[in-house]
């Protein structure tokens, strides 16, 4: 059914950059807004940026604007998030989520940021 699965995901510098990517199937990618949470160690999950389904808005949580940047592509069934200027608090457990008849998650890929 609806798979997700999140990667590129690492230790990283404040300051550094890292681009993560979600590969989706089991349903039809273009018809679905896409969107990306994080779960750090103690902090509940939060929501951190959305995408329409055709790639036409997108948005972030308040912490990560002008940061980080959701784009999609539908051909290859792909949603990306390229988060720019890492600060230690992005670490976290990072998930592509969607919503299809009910929520779904991949299994999050770790991003660490620490010198």
């Amino acid at each position: 059914q609806v798979q997700l699965v999140e990667s590129g995901g690492g230790l990283v510098q404040p300051g550094g950059s890292l681009r993560l990517s979600c590969a989706a199937s089991g349903f039809t990618f273009s018809n679905y807004a896409m969107s990306w949470y994080r779960q750090a160690p103690g902090r509940e999950r939060e929501w951190v940026a959305r995408i329409t389904s055709g790639g036409e808005n997108t948005n972030y949580v308040d912490s990560v604007k002008g940061r980080f940047t959701v784009s999609r592509d539908n051909a290859k069934n792909l949603v990306y998030l390229q988060m720019n200027n890492l600060k230690p608090e992005d670490t976290a457990v990072y998930y592509c989520s969607v919503f299809v008849l009910s929520r779904h998650w991949g299994q999050g890929t770790q991003v660490t940021v620490s010198s």
